[in-house]
């Protein structure tokens, strides 16, 4: 078992009752959310409206023993930094949210910070993707 960070599509998937993300899910014994993912789902609420059953329900998904919040950190930062220049060489542009969230897997030698891949929802193409990054991405398909 390892854990597993999870973006904002994949979340939201997971919430929908979409099979491959549970299982996914399932798999890890525990699942982090960073600040990233979090901001872009409350802002997502406050824009729709169902905003308060949305915020109870990510409430208790975030009170589960298995579920954690991580913070973009220095690393972070170091990796996002390190993953832009490699991808802007190559003319891969990403989303500057999905970069934050694919570098807080990573630290500055490619390795996971948190010991984990990242759990990348579906998403049309914009640029470079999760799966572009070596080693980063589990992809429920």
């Amino acid at each position: 078992m390892r854990p597993i960070l999870i973006d904002t599509i994949a979340y939201t998937a997971f919430k929908l009752g979409d099979a491959d993300t549970a299982e996914v899910l399932a798999w890890a014994d525990r699942i982090l959310v960073n600040s990233v993912v979090l901001g872009e789902l409350l802002a997502g609420f406050a824009a729709g409206t169902r905003e308060a059953r949305n915020r109870e329900e990510l409430a208790r998904f975030l009170a589960s023993p298995r579920v954690e919040t991580v913070p973009i950190s220095a690393i972070t930062a170091d990796s996002y930094a390190l993953v832009y220049a490699a991808l802007r060489r190559k003319g891969l542009p990403i989303p500057t949210n999905d970069l934050w969230i694919a570098a807080s897997a990573l630290d500055g030698r490619g390795i996971a910070e948190q010991g984990c891949p990242l759990c990348a929802g579906r998403r049309p193409a914009r640029g470079a993707t999760a799966g572009q990054l070596p080693a980063l991405s589990l992809n429920p398909a």
